[in-house]
């Protein structure tokens, strides 16, 4: 269950991936984008960890996702903040990550009018949030779906623009919803 106290927990951990690997995710997005994913992650979480974390858990997603939409440049700020701001609706009246989270997946796929298969950061979010409700999540399980992207043709965002050669790449939204699922694992929001 999503607590106040995981889920700053999880935003702190989440962080401390995103800076941690923000080189390499910017590594993952320079063939197939403007390489730019893991700055652009990086001053986000810098700009959460910033933000009033305080309050219950549609304050701190909201919180969250303002933050992201004001620091993040390219389509990625507008996407963790869509995420974000649907996990904030559902914990309203949920506290459930498989509510909380499929809401937010849906709410991507709204706002990025795509779906799974496209190499975009959905191709982790609606695998894993399978594999939480099958009780079946695990880190290994979450570096495996982003890996899968690589073997994807790219038919949505900049990484679109390159066809074929998007193949063979990782998707770096994907690697970075990778370590936001980790964190939650880590952070204990997942446990009973």
């Amino acid at each position: 269950m999503f607590t106040p106290d995981n889920l700053r927990t999880a935003l702190q951990v989440f962080n401390e991936k995103i800076q941690a690997k923000k080189d390499y995710l910017s590594e993952l997005d320079t063939p197939i984008g403007d390489g730019d994913h893991g700055n652009n992650m990086g001053r986000g979480m810098d700009a959460v960890m910033a933000a009033n974390l305080e309050g219950d858990l549609p304050a701190i997603f909201k919180a969250a996702a303002m933050a992201l939409i004001s620091k993040v440049g390219g389509a990625s700020g507008p996407l963790y903040g869509t995420a974000m701001m649907e996990m904030m609706k559902a914990s309203k009246t949920s506290a459930d990550p498989v509510t909380l989270l499929t809401a937010a997946a849906e709410g991507i796929t709204k706002r990025g009018n795509s779906t799974v298969g496209e190499k975009t950061m959905l191709d982790l979010w609606f695998p894993a949030v399978d594999l939480l409700k099958e009780d079946h999540l695990t880190e290994a399980k979450l570096q495996e779906l982003a890996e899968k992207t690589r073997e994807l043709k790219a038919a949505k965002g900049r990484a679109s623009y390159v066809g074929e050669r998007s193949i063979g790449h990782i998707d770096p939204g994907a690697m970075s919803s990778a370590y936001l699922f980790e964190s939650f694992l880590e952070a204990g929001v997942f446990d009973d």
